[in-house]
């Protein structure tokens, strides 16, 4: 089983924490929805072997597309590529392009999962990360989606300066009020070259705090399993049978496509990624070439994404799946180099798994990258 991932680069306006490929331009709109869907003919033998069982609309804000441009690309995947019976379809959308039309018009096209960015309840969060809905859009959308998608995934943002754990438990609180099945839950990053870190760094905007967030990490895990949510990823919780298919594939290893500009593929042994650029992309794609870049992985890059996929999921790294596809020498090393970690009760075996404890999931990147390999010959 694989999955398509269609990047659609256009947003309203830029939040200031983003540094994701995206234009606040939509000129080219049709010119790249054309270009997606000659991206799709021309990959399809990428694909020959392989049933799609996941479409993922990411951005980007996909929500701003019409109902007969969603399923203009829908329709160009069925054509080229073979389709499991029932898809998981997926389309990010912002709360402010989620009207009662819109939410009505999506249920009526092959999208059987939202994934609805909403971030904070609270006017300050949004205004401070320039969000383009408010709280009360984020409500209302929520109201309105509920009635017509099971399926349905929430974002919220933590760490964000100015966020007490009153206000975060009252922004947990309320997604749990609209029985929502899965939310996706992210510490506040200040990433390089965003409005952000510039406000962070001329004091207009107080500086991330990382004990806070770790604290609201904790409060997270603590009252979405309490509600029954499974911590499925680091950044992940859903209740039983509503994990995302598409997130999981990557975290273990499948196969996908990456349509659209800055969209990365992989198909196991080798990583590409297109061009970050719309005009570029178009350019490219209206002369039939695909404006990708490649490398091959070597069996240390594997082993490394392993490790870091792994510790980040609820099933580990598996030490048989180590010594089977990396070897004896591999398995070793993760075992000497992980010793540190599981006497400071930050990762455990069980079953011959190596897993985050509960003290160490906050710290699970770091983790990883203290048992990646570096120049193994």
């Amino acid at each position: 089983m694989s999955g398509i991932y269609i990047h659609i680069p256009f947003c309203k306006q830029a939040c200031h924490y983003c540094d994701f490929h995206f234009s606040t331009s939509l000129k080219k709109k049709d010119d790249l929805l054309n270009a997606l869907v000659k991206e799709l003919e021309l990959r399809k033998d990428e694909f020959k072997n392989q049933m799609v069982e996941t479409i993922y609309f990411g951005g980007g804000t996909p929500s701003l597309l019409t109902k007969d441009e969603i399923e203009l690309i829908i329709n160009s995947v069925y054509k080229n590529y073979k389709v499991v019976e029932n898809p998981e379809i997926t389309l990010e959308a912002n709360p402010d392009d989620l009207s009662k039309e819109q939410i009505s018009s999506l249920a009526n096209t092959e999208i059987n999962r939202l994934s609805i960015g909403i971030q904070s309840f609270f006017e300050d969060d949004l205004k401070l990360m320039n969000r383009a809905h408010n709280a009360k859009e984020a409500k209302q959308c929520l109201d309105e989606a509920t009635k017509h998608f099971q399926n349905i995934s929430v974002d919220l943002i933590y760490g964000i300066p100015g966020l007490s754990n009153e206000r975060w438990i009252e922004n947990i609180e309320t997604v749990l009020s609209y029985n929502i099945p899965h939310i996706s839950s992210y510490a506040l990053t200040v990433e390089p070259k965003t409005a952000l870190e510039t406000f962070i760094k001329k004091g207009v905007i107080k500086n991330v705090d990382d004990d806070l967030a770790q604290e609201q990490f904790h409060i997270l895990i603590e009252k979405l399993e309490a509600a029954g949510f499974v911590h499925y990823e680091l950044s992940n919780f859903g209740k039983p049978e509503y994990f995302s298919k598409n997130n999981s594939a990557y975290w273990l290893g499948k196969p996908y496509l990456g349509i659209g500009p800055s969209a990365h593929s992989f198909n196991g042994n080798e990583r590409g990624w297109n061009v970050r650029n719309n005009s570029k992309y178009i350019k490219s794609l209206e002369q039939k070439i695909v404006p990708i870049e490649t490398e091959t992985l070597s069996i240390t890059d594997k082993y490394n994404e392993y490790v870091m996929t792994g510790l980040r999921t609820v099933w580990g790294v598996s030490l048989e799946k180590v010594e089977q596809d990396f070897g004896q020498q591999y398995k070793n090393y993760l075992l000497e180099h992980s010793q540190k970690h599981i006497n400071e009760h930050l990762l455990y075996l069980d079953n011959n798994k190596l897993l985050v404890t509960k003290k160490g999931k906050f710290l699970s990147d770091g983790i990883a990258s203290d048992l990646f390999k570096i120049n193994l010959s």
